[in-house]
């Protein structure tokens, strides 16, 4: 089985949305996420230090942390273009291991072409993937 990485998604509302708006949208993603073979999705928690606040963790709105196998993310990433196109979101920023990518309001084939090349960055090649799975145990 192939290991799992994680991935930072990032929703930017409207310019006339608000947050609880976001969060709805959030929680919409997130739903449709676990719908793929993708192995969690979870709302991103901050550290809340602000004066007055208690202390402790709050959701940081428009963000989720998906973990997934490097197979997975054709899949999340076409999702992601269906939701950004048919939802009240400006864009949405996905942090992928040292690489991030921006999904917004653009024409289809430029967005497609973008989104290509990302996965093929990150695509497991297949001499690496035999290669792990020919590794003896013990020698």
């Amino acid at each position: 089985m192939a290991s799992a990485d994680s991935m930072i998604v990032r929703l930017e509302g409207a310019p006339d949305g608000d947050h609880e708006e976001l969060d709805e949208l959030a929680v919409q993603l997130r739903r449709e996420l676990l719908e793929l073979d993708v192995d969690r999705v979870e709302r991103v928690r901050q550290q809340s230090n602000s004066v007055g606040s208690k202390s402790g963790d709050a959701i940081a709105l428009g963000v989720l942390t998906v973990t997934l196998s490097p197979i997975a993310l054709r899949g999340v990433f076409r999702l992601l273009e269906v939701f950004v196109k048919n939802r009240p979101v400006r864009k949405v920023r996905v942090d992928f291991g040292d690489d991030s990518i921006e999904l917004e309001h653009v024409s289809p084939l430029d967005q497609r072409r973008l989104v290509d090349a990302f996965i093929a960055a990150h695509q497991p090649r297949p001499d690496e993937q035999s290669q792990t799975e020919e590794e003896p145990s013990g020698s």
